[in-house]
């Protein structure tokens, strides 16, 4: 649970159980997505994926936030094809190492672990803004993230005001045209999709924002 502003591993066990239970919602939606510009294969892998996090970590429940990150990306790495598992596998390494050998928190260090999070996906991916990736979706979040906290907005609102700017950054992936990933080889016809990892994404950060809060 949360003690004020400070989230421990229970918490963020509780994220990605969240997290499991979206992706399982919407992951025939997910596939949909990605069979317009992708593999048809987005909504099978993240199911796979996170059935497999809520197993490890139920098998072996983290005592640290760098064990709870390490345990989430080595499951992703080896349950998730595709580039998705790489990707969020850097996500959750760089959270976990991070963060370091700590069972909490601080406000301050969520927003600092989450950009450096975020950074690693672009670092493994080479991609930037506009490419029409997921970090469309997820570098807006991380900004809007750590605004809010510099300015001691808590963060049930930071985490609302973070999705908020995920699902903007997500919507506008629909006209880009996709510069990374299978999606580029279709040139000018990947615009007018969504892209496929920036929804997933967003299902990330709204796991956050309901379960990573003081509430």
């Amino acid at each position: 649970m949360t003690v004020g502003d400070v989230v421990d591993v229970d918490r963020l066990v509780a994220w990605l159980h969240r997290f499991a239970e979206l992706v399982e919602q919407e992951a025939d939606a997910l596939t949909a997505l990605d069979a317009a510009i992708g593999d048809a294969d987005h909504g099978t892998n993240m199911r796979r994926g996170c059935r497999a996090i809520v197993e490890a970590l139920a098998a072996n429940p983290p005592a640290d936030v760098a064990t709870f990150g390490r345990s989430v990306a080595m499951t992703l790495i080896s349950a998730v094809g595709g580039a998705s598992g790489p990707l969020y596998g850097s996500f959750f390494l760089t959270f976990g190492t991070t963060a370091g050998a700590t069972d909490a928190l601080a406000a301050d260090q969520v927003g600092e672990v989450w950009t450096a999070a975020v950074g690693a996906i672009a670092s493994r991916g080479k991609a930037e803004v506009g490419d029409k990736t997921m970090l469309d979706a997820l570098v807006p979040a991380a900004d809007a993230l750590r605004e809010a906290l510099a300015d001691d907005r808590g963060l049930d609102e930071s985490f609302a005001a973070a999705l908020s700017a995920c699902a903007a950054g997500r919507d506008a992936t629909i006209p880009l045209v996709a510069r990374k990933g299978r999606a580029s080889y279709l040139g000018e016809r990947s615009a007018g999709h969504q892209d496929p990892g920036a929804t997933s994404s967003t299902l990330l950060v709204q796991a956050a924002a309901e379960t990573v809060t003081t509430s």
